[in-house]
Order: C-alpha cells, then sequence, then structure tokens
C-alpha cells in the first residue's frame, strides 16, 4: 500500500474513532474496505491514539478564534495525525506531512479546510 493511500485509510479510522468511538482495530477494519493492512496505517493510527494529548496540546494554541471541538471532525483528524507524523515520525520530512495533510483536507475537508489546514501545521512546524 502506498503511503498516501494509507494516510487516507488511518484518516478514515482516525474520524470513526472520533465519532462513534469503536475500537481501533475495528476502524482501521472497516476503513480498509478489503485493502490489505500496512504497518504505517497501523502506525498512524496507533500512534495518534497514543499521543493524542500532546498532539492536542501542540495543535491548540495555534487555533485562532477556534477550540479543537468545534473543529470539524476530518480537520480535527487530519491535524491529529499531521501533528503526530511531525512530532514523532523524524523519518519524514515536516513538509511532506504538511504537503499530505493538505492534499487529505482537499479530499475528505470542505473547500476551506486546506487552507485552515496548512495555516495550523505551518504554526505548529514553527513551534516543534
Amino acid at each position: 500500500m502506498k503511503r498516501r493511500t494509507a494516510r487516507e485509510v488511518a484518516l478514515q479510522a482516525l474520524f470513526q474513532i472520533d465519532v462513534s468511538g469503536i475500537e481501533p482495530s475495528e476502524a482501521i477494519q472497516h476503513a480498509l474496505d478489503g485493502k490489505e493492512n500496512d504497518p504505517f496505517l497501523e502506525t498512524l493510527v496507533n500512534g495518534t491514539l497514543k499521543h493524542q494529548e500532546e498532539i492536542d496540546a501542540l495543535i491548540k494554541p495555534h487555533l485562532v478564534k477556534w477550540t479543537l471541538e468545534r473543529l470539524a471532525n476530518v480537520d480535527r483528524a487530519v491535524l491529529r495525525m499531521s501533528v503526530f507524523e511531525m512530532r514523532f515520525m523524524e523519518e519524514i520530512p515536516v513538509s511532506v506531512s504538511i504537503d499530505e495533510a493538505i492534499e487529505l483536507s482537499k479530499t475528505f475537508g470542505d473547500d476551506s479546510s486546506s487552507r485552515f489546514v496548512n495555516g495550523v501545521l505551518s504554526n505548529v512546524k514553527n513551534s516543534l
């Protein structure tokens, strides 16, 4: 599975977990929808969940006039997963994580999601 596909599936799983509270393994299986599982996908989902408190603390100061709870579920999931990559996956360049997040937000978010995600992640990058 390509990393872009793994990120898409991970995003879908994180979204399901956030919205419905299902178990990560169940969310991953639903999101895979018959595709073969991938270790990168597992790392993204489980790592984002494991470090969610620290990730949220990195995101919150950069949400001008917003709270994390008020964000669209998709935007919140994209931000969390991307900050996990930026903070905990040193082998992935930060610029790649940001670019991938922008593409995910264009695909799964609304018209303004990509600009919003880019702005927040650029500010998070400067604070790391």
